[in-house]
C-alpha cells in the first residue's frame, strides 16, 4: 500500500508546462528513483512534492490524507527534503546544525533559558552516528568536505523523524566510493521503513539501488518499472540515447502515458 502519493500534478510557468499530469506513489520502505534528461520537469515535480511550490492542479497525499501549504507544514506532516546543493548552517558546528533541526522539530526553538549546547545533544549525536559523522560533531560545518556536507543535510532531514524522504541528487559532487556509501546509507533508511523518492544523474546509483524507476520527459511520466524493465524500455532508450527514431518513440510514449 502506498504511503506517499501524488495524482495528476501539473505546473506551468509563464505559459510553459513544466509538469503535466504526473501521478506517482511510494510505499513505506521503498526506494523509488525519478529520472529524466535536463528539463524533463523533475525539479518542478520535487518542489511540488516538498511544498516549495503549489501545483496548478492535482493533489498530494500522505497515508491517504491530503497535504498542502508551506514546506514547514509538509515537514511537520512527515515529509523531509534534501536539495541538489546542500542546505546547512555554515556558521554552526556539525552538532549544532542537528540540534537546531531537532529543536525546530520539537517546536522548542525559542527555549532560550536552557543552554543551547546541551539541548538535544544526545539525540543529535545519535543522528550524527547514524549518518557516519559522529567523529566530526564539533567541527565547523563550513569546513566539511562536500560528501560530509550532504551527510549532514541528511541528518538534519532525519531530525524531524520523517516518514518520507525526498532526496534531490543525493550523490551530486561525490567521488565514486562516496556515492556508493551514500546510497548504502539511504538504502538502510528505507530498510527502516522510510519511503524514499530520489532524483539522480548517476545511473549506477539509480539501477543499483532503486526498487522502481520512474522516467520523466517533457513534463510527463513516460515509463515506470523495475530497473530491468526500464533498461529494456525503447522509449527510455530514446529519451536518453537519442536514437534515430527517438522523436516518434517519445511521442508514442507521451501519448500512451507509458
Amino acid at each position: 500500500m502506498s504511503l506517499f502519493a501524488a495524482q495528476n500534478l501539473a505546473k506551468s510557468f509563464g505559459g510553459v508546462a513544466a509538469v503535466q499530469g504526473v501521478s506517482l506513489s511510494v510505499a513505506a520502505g521503498e526506494m523509488v528513483a525519478l529520472i529524466g534528461p535536463n528539463g524533463a520537469g523533475k525539479s518542478s515535480c520535487f518542489a511540488m512534492l516538498g511544498g516549495q511550490i503549489t501545483p496548478d492542479r492535482g493533489d498530494i497525499r500522505l497515508d491517504g490524507k491530503p497535504l498542502s501549504g508551506s514546506p514547514l507544514e509538509f515537514a511537520r506532516a512527515g515529509v523531509a527534503r534534501s536539495f541538489q546543493i546542500a542546505k546547512i548552517f555554515a556558521s554552526m558546528s556539525v552538532r549544532e546544525n542537528v540540534q537546531t533541526a531537532l529543536l525546530a522539530a520539537h517546536r522548542q526553538i525559542w527555549r532560550f533559558w536552557k543552554p543551547a549546547d546541551i539541548q538535544a545533544a544526545a539525540e543529535a549525536d545519535a543522528l550524527l552516528a547514524r549518518v557516519g559523522l559522529a567523529a566530526l560533531a564539533e567541527q565547523d560545518a563550513a569546513t566539511l568536505a562536500y560528501g560530509d556536507t550532504k551527510r549532514l543535510e541528511l541528518a538534519i532531514a532525519l531530525a524531524g523523524r520523517p516518514r518520507v524522504l525526498l532526496l534531490d541528487e543525493p550523490t551530486a559532487g561525490m567521488a565514486r566510493p562516496e556515492r556508493r556509501a551514500a546510497m548504502q546509507l539511504i538504502a538502510s533508511l528505507a530498510a527502516d521503513g522510510i519511503a524514499v523518492l530520489f532524483t539522480e544523474h548517476d545511473m549506477d546509483a539509480v539501477f543499483g539501488f532503486a526498487s522502481r524507476i520512474l522516467v520523466m520527459d517533457r513534463g510527463r511520466l513516460v515509463a515506470s518499472g523495475s530497473p530491468a524493465e526500464i533498461a529494456a524500455n525503447p522509449v527510455v532508450q530514446a529519451v536518453y540515447l537519442g536514437t534515430p527514431d527517438s522523436s516518434q518513440q517519445r511521442a508514442a510514449g507521451l501519448s500512451a502515458g507509458a
